[in-house]
Parts: C-alpha cells; structure tokens; sequence
C-alpha cells in the first residue's frame, strides 16, 4: 500500500523566511532522493501564469477549462476556474499531489486555510518574537519548528515548546524534524 504524500506548510508574514525554509528542504530531500513537490500561495487576484496573446491564453480565453502546455523537459497545467467562485481549491491540488506519487509536498502560505487544520504539519517563519506570537494564536498543531528571521535574533531558543531553527546555520535540524514524520507517513 502506498504511503500517504507528507504535506507540510509553512506559514509566516511577508519576508519572514518561507522561501528559503522551503528551498532549503526540498534541495536536501530531492538530493537524498526523495520525490518532492512545492505548492505556493499567490495573493493577487487577477494573477495567471498564463501570458496574454498566447497559444494556452488563447485556448484558455475560448473557453477551455484546462489548457496544459507540454515542452520536452516540462508540463504546465493551466486549469481555470469560474470567477465567481469565492473558495479556494487546496482539495483539488491535494488531490492532483495524490496521483503524483510524491513522498512530500511543502505549502508556501495559506495560513487562513489550513492554519487550523490538525491533520498538516506546520513550520512557521517569523520576523521577530511578536510576529511569531501572532502567527501561532491563528495555528493548530502539529508545528514542526519555527523558522526565519527570527533565528538570528533568537538562537537556539523555544516558543511555547517549538524550537526556533536558524536555517541558515541549524538547517540540519530542521531537516532531521521533517524526516522523522516522513517515516511514519
């Protein structure tokens, strides 16, 4: 039986640190082989990964749902959606990971969405003690860890029982938390 795709989001403020946190550990994951994926939250409203006037635009703007584009070393799904739609399809993308096979998946933001969830796994990444302490009254565990500027102004420290990782320097022990809930997945 195949092992559920461990997801694990990390949640924080602007420029607090989620980007590096991620690439910092899906780099390490894939180099130690395992199959890895990144999903990231984009606030704008009106943004497309779509370039007006072409091909997949066109097909898009002709009414196809979904528009995918093949290249010889990549594919990129276009799928759209009615506008008028006001929830946010996190299920479907759960559902697109499932049928890739992945050992794990890392979520850029979505903090309102998944921030009370208890079934995912949780890093987040702050600018200061008072930032992380806003950011953790809106969050359910499980947390991993917490990450980003903060470290530096808080070495090798906790909060409410989470240590406080610097990537940068401890990105190891970061690593090390994420591997141990994959091998339980």
């Amino acid at each position: 039986m195949r092992k559920l795709t461990l997801i694990v989001a990390v949640i924080g403020s602007k420029d607090s640190g989620k980007t590096t946190t991620i690439e910092y550990l899906v780099s390490r994951l894939a180099g130690e082989g395992f199959q890895v994926g990144a999903v990231k939250h984009i606030h704008s409203p009106k943004f497309s990964i779509d370039t007006s006037g072409r091909d997949t635009f066109r097909f898009a703007h002709a009414g196809a749902k979904i528009v995918a584009s093949a290249a010889e070393e990549e594919i990129a799904i276009i799928r759209k959606f009615n506008k008028s739609s006001s929830s946010f399809h996190l299920e479907e993308i759960f559902d697109f990971i499932e049928k890739e096979k992945l050992d794990a998946v890392f979520l850029e933001g979505f903090h309102s969405t998944i921030g009370q969830k208890k079934d995912i796994y949780k890093i987040v990444t702050a600018k200061s003690l008072e930032d992380l302490e806003k950011r953790l009254q809106g969050t359910a565990p499980p947390i991993l860890a917490a990450t980003g500027l903060i470290a530096s102004k808080m070495p090798k420290s906790q909060v409410q029982g989470i240590p406080i990782i610097n990537v940068l320097t401890e990105g190891e022990a970061l690593l090390k938390l994420v591997k141990e809930v994959l091998k339980k997945k």
